[in-house]
């Protein structure tokens, strides 16, 4: 089951100039950054709200680090924008499996790591009218030591 937007995905050139803009002109905060290495982005994760489920919702700006990652990709074909749409979900293996049995194209065979220490996988667009959209597993959250 889908529990929320876990967050919307930003292509950017400058990712301190783009998160600049999101701070000053409506006071997000960067919540966490990194950079992924198999994706070959840097990011930062904005957070927006919390959420009834115990996850949030969050933007992610995402910067291409290198030339052949699927964002430089998209940037150079799209320019800046929305780049893809999150759900949360409490496990990503058996919503992908109900999702690619209803014969939406899943592109990951099996979820990759994510920010935050996330699990992952991406639905083709063309099956998703034009939007990629991701499937989000948040990592544990760790309780604190009595």
């Amino acid at each position: 089951m889908l529990t929320r937007i876990d967050h919307i995905g930003i292509a950017c050139r400058d990712l301190d100039a783009t998160v600049e803009f999101y701070r000053a002109t409506y006071g997000f905060e960067v919540f966490h950054s990194e950079v992924n290495e198999e994706q070959g982005v840097r990011e930062a994760m904005l957070k927006i709200n919390e959420t009834s489920d115990g996850g949030a919702s969050y933007l992610q700006l995402l910067e291409p680090t290198r030339e052949d990652s699927t964002v430089a990709k998209w940037l150079a074909k799209n320019g800046e924008g929305v780049h893809h749409i999150a759900f949360g979900t409490a496990d990503v293996d058996a919503e992908a499996a109900a999702i690619g049995d209803k014969g939406v194209r899943v592109l990951y065979e099996e979820p990759r790591r994510g920010s935050m220490g996330s699990r992952i996988t991406f639905l083709h667009p063309k099956d998703c009218h034009g939007v990629l959209t991701e499937l989000v597993t948040s990592a544990p959250v760790e309780s604190p030591e009595h």
